[in-house]
């Protein structure tokens, strides 16, 4: 008998296991709920923790929220995602507090700033302010029961009636709910869930509806970690919190996210290492929320940890930047299900509902320490800011000099994002005398005497160290091959990571300023016309965004590798050439346009003369032509290096990459792009196959330029594709060994299951005994190294004599023998590799002199490695015109057929 589809559709509604499951599930058992505002199951359909939410049903929730009760909640927008979804938070509060929050913002911010806000009026305020929780989730978009826990928390806010806990908070808090903040992300593995599941919820973690596909719904469009982006403002989801976080300046700022699923749950206080520049209270501070967090956690029978793994020292984490507005910030991790159920190794099973419950009840324990804390945390907030402006005037440095010289384009950029964090910055009008010395016209001065100072010397410091004693610590983990404990990278400064300069002075330098503002740009000066050229001096940001912007208007600049002066005027390697008799009427307007929006500098000259070096017509300059970029994208590139170079490329110089599926290009017709880029990753040499390796090194011998990343360059200078002659070292001093052991192996008899008897005298002898033989390198968290240039090499002009580069992993590099190519760009010696940040002695031995470009023709193309990624993270600003010069400057000196 046949059943008819409405009946079958009927039966397997009644089958389905998980909603039966859901009806006596309680959130927060015992309470009693106003019917007038909505659930999930009113207008979503299900209950919370039964079926995970998109961030339309997200906005379709709060938005229900917000008319069932206008005067306790409002739902603000903030930014919009680069799929354009809205990013919004939600204000819950008394409708007395509600009523008043603009009232409430002013008064953090003027409790932020104790040079306008005295004593008296400072304690008039932390009587009458409410404590400002924000609560942030989701920033990870497949961190997925922080999003329902959200919706949760506001319901109960809202709804809990009678509850001792709810009327606490709302008394003296007001909570802000940031849903989630990364809705690309979201979306992507909800989508992704949705196409796995089954009949019914699988605990299997081997289950497709368990393992994401490339790139996962981690991170956001771009493929960026947006919880490494808060000091870097690269992405525009970030970039909106991060204004908005100083309109309300929160006392409190809590990120939630989830781990693996065989962990519990992790509050503060966090682990080390600390950030030096954090204060002894806000670290006190951590423990009044985690004791309030246990003794619920403890109440209702739950596991969790604190102060391991999770620290408190990169800076652009979302729990560590607002620290620097004088917050208490914290990091949650709720162990993951990754799917509605997980059986977990120890046997047991994980429901989402179980860890949305966890994280909801931290958010509700977080804003009831708030509250409870209020007046406390109020005037510590206020003295933080008060404690810091008293440092900026005692301490040692008191101001910080940008001199704008060099990459300019970098120098403004630099002054614009610190404003954006609220820095206050000031620009000389003539010359600025600071520190013993005159800088240019235009230099930012930074006095350390405000708020902001404390996030000022974080960022701009050439070193920010971890206590002595948690690296001895790692040094002895290391010495026993146990795993380190630090969690991020070890470096951020931005004068290296930007290329700049960045002076610190004992004095507040002299002058007239004026102040800037985060969204002020230094407009370019007005140009005449030309009757031969323009000229644009390479080396900045602002000129490679005008060549770029040039190339795609169908401009055809030259451009040389060696400088020249003329007019008296010295234009470095790679200057660019506009001859008017190469182009249209519209040059001059073209270009006029280009460096209005690129900041770049534009000289029009009227000869071809010049008076010393290379003259436009020699065979040193170069013909710059559209180039066409292919990028592998999918498996098994990594999705954060193919995101960041994306990104750099498509949204820092407005130019376009072709992302080619990796699987897809040993059928690619290759000869379609001028330049491949082949991103970090493992696991090419199998996914490209015979055919698609024998395709690439084809389309390089008849002229394409090939450039590898990172992980990429295990393919290249693997030994059987050997499209790049330098080989991936072990660690030092295995090789030898290796030798040594087998010699000795030749005089041996053949037994060999006995080996010679050995002495050991001593504990170094037996640490010796021990080592591993034949393995990489130790890994490196993450550190600023020095590399020195070769200023004969193309692919560096426009660079000063050195660069930083992000260090990180364990893979280094032969050099490349003068034979083969050039390495254009090496480590430093062992003394002056390390710029910032902590690196292990043994790597630093290994890594001096190591290349870190290298580029070697290859018939009529060129293959360009590059052993560490030039655009981590999408703010290692200070390589972008290595980067575009391996890209375009690449593809102009290969020679393919025409």
């Amino acid at each position: 008998m046949h059943l008819p589809a409405t009946a079958l559709l009927t039966f397997i509604a009644l089958i389905a296991p998980l909603r039966a499951q859901e009806e006596s599930f309680e959130y927060w058992p015992g309470t009693r709920y106003d019917t007038t505002i909505p659930t999930f199951d009113d207008v979503l359909g299900h209950d919370a923790g039964e079926r995970m939410v998109s961030h339309a049903e997200i906005q379709e929730y709060l938005d229900a929220l917000a008319r069932a009760a206008p005067d306790r909640i409002r739902v603000f927008e903030y930014a919009r995602s680069w799929e354009d979804r809205e990013l919004v938070y939600a204000v819950v509060a008394s409708p007395e507090n509600l009523a008043q929050i603009d009232a409430v913002r002013l008064g953090m911010q003027q409790l932020a700033d104790p040079r306008v806000t005295d004593a008296a009026e400072a304690d008039k305020l932390i009587s009458d302010l409410p404590a400002v929780a924000w609560l942030a989730y989701g920033v990870h978009g497949n961190e997925i029961s922080s999003v329902d826990a959200a919706l949760q928390t506001a319901y109960h806010l809202l709804a809990a009636q009678g509850d001792p806990t709810v009327d606490e908070i709302l008394a003296g808090a007001i909570v802000v709910i940031d849903p989630s903040q990364n809705p690309d992300g979201r979306d992507r593995w909800v989508n992704h869930y949705r196409v796995a599941a089954g009949l019914e919820a699988d605990d299997s973690r081997w289950s497709a509806e368990h393992s994401e596909p490339w790139p996962g719904g981690r991170t956001n469009h771009y493929h960026f970690d947006l919880n490494r982006d808060y000091f870097a403002l690269t992405q525009p989801e970030t970039r909106g919190r991060v204004s908005v976080l100083q309109q309300w300046y929160p006392l409190v700022y809590v990120d939630l996210h989830e781990m693996g699923g065989d962990s519990t749950y992790y509050f503060a206080p966090s682990a080390r290492p600390t950030n030096p520049h954090l204060t002894t209270t806000q670290k006190d501070n951590e423990e009044l929320f985690g004791r309030v967090n246990a003794s619920w956690f403890d109440h209702f029978g739950f596991d969790y940890f604190t102060r391991e793994v999770y620290d408190a020292f990169y800076p652009g984490y979302g729990d560590s930047w607002p620290n620097f507005l004088g917050a208490v910030g914290m990091t949650y991790e709720q162990a993951s299900t990754r799917g509605m159920v997980l059986r977990r190794s120890d046997g047991a099973t994980m429901h989402f509902r179980d860890t949305v419950r966890q994280h909801f009840v931290a958010s509700i324990g977080t804003a009831q320490a708030a509250a409870r804390h209020r007046a406390q945390l109020l005037e510590d907030f206020y003295e933080y800011h008060r404690s810091a402006i008293e440092e900026g005037r005692s301490e040692e440095i008191r101001a910080y000099v940008l001199p704008r010289r060099g990459d300019v384009t970098m120098v403004d950029e630099t002054a614009r994002l610190l404003s954006m964090q609220g820095v206050e910055i000031g620009q000389s009008e003539g010359d600025l005398k600071a520190c013993d010395d005159t800088f240019p016209p235009g230099s930012y001065s930074i006095s350390l005497a405000q708020p902001r100072k404390r996030l000022v010397r974080t960022l701009l410091d050439q070193q920010v160290s971890m206590e002595g004693g948690f690296l001895a610590e790692q040094e002895r983990r290391r010495q026993k091959r146990m795993p380190h404990q630090i969690y991020d990278i070890t470096a951020f400064s931005l004068p290296y990571l930007f290329n700049i300069e960045a002076i610190p002075c004992a004095s507040v330098p002299d002058g007239s300023l004026e102040w800037i503002s985060g969204d002020e740009r230094t407009p370019p000066a007005d140009v005449a016309g030309a009757a031969v050229a323009y000229l644009v001096p390479w080396g900045s940001i602002g000129a490679a965004r005008l060549l770029t912007g040039a190339l795609r208007d169908g401009l055809s600049p030259l451009s040389t590798d060696l400088g020249f002066t003329q007019n008296e005027i010295d234009y470095p390697r790679g200057t660019l050439i506009f001859k008017v008799s190469d182009h249209s009427e519209s040059l001059a307007s073209t270009l006029s346009r280009l460096a209005d929006a690129s900041g770049a500098t534009l000289v029009p000259t009227d000869t071809s003369w010049v008076e010393s070096g290379t003259n436009f017509g020699s065979g040193n300059v170069e013909r710059f032509r559209k180039v066409r970029i292919a990028m592998a994208w999918d498996s098994p590139t990594s999705g954060n290096v193919a995101g960041n170079t994306r990104y750099v490329m498509e949204r820092r110089f407005g130019y376009p990459i072709t992302a080619v599926r990796t699987r897809q290009l040993a059928a690619a017709d290759l000869s379609r792009f001028d330049v491949l880029l082949l991103p970090g990753g493992s696991g090419y040499q199998s996914m490209l196959g015979d055919r698609g390796l024998s395709k690439l090194k084809d389309w390089v011998e008849t002229g394409g330029t090939l450039i590898g990343f990172g992980g990429a360059l295990s393919l290249l200078a693997d030994p059987e594709v050997d499209l790049l002659a330098s080989r991936r070292e072990k660690r030092f001093g295995d090789s030898e060994s290796e030798e040594e052991d087998d010699s000795e192996a030749e005089e041996k008899d053949d037994d060999s299951s006995r080996v010679d008897g050995v002495v050991i005298e001593s504990e170094s002898e037996y640490l010796a005994a021990i080592e591993p033989r034949g393995v990489s390198p130790d890994s490196v968290p993450g550190v600023l190294a020095r590399a020195v240039v070769d200023q004969d090499h193309w692919i560096t002009a426009g660079l000063p004599e050195n660069v930083y580069a992000m260090l990180r992993g364990n893979a280094i590099y032969t050099p490349l023998r003068l034979e083969k190519g050039v390495n254009a760009l090496r480590w430093a010696g062992p003394d002056d590799l390390v710029a910032s940040g902590y690196l292990w002695e043994q790597n630093r031995r290994q890594l001096a002199y190591k290349p870190f470009v290298m580029v070697q023709p290859r018939g009529r193309g060129f293959v360009i490695g590059f052993t560490a990624d030039p655009n981590f993270r999408g703010y290692s600003h200070g390589l972008n015109i290595l980067f575009v010069n391996a890209v375009f400057r690449g593809s102009a000196h290969a020679r393919p057929a025409l």
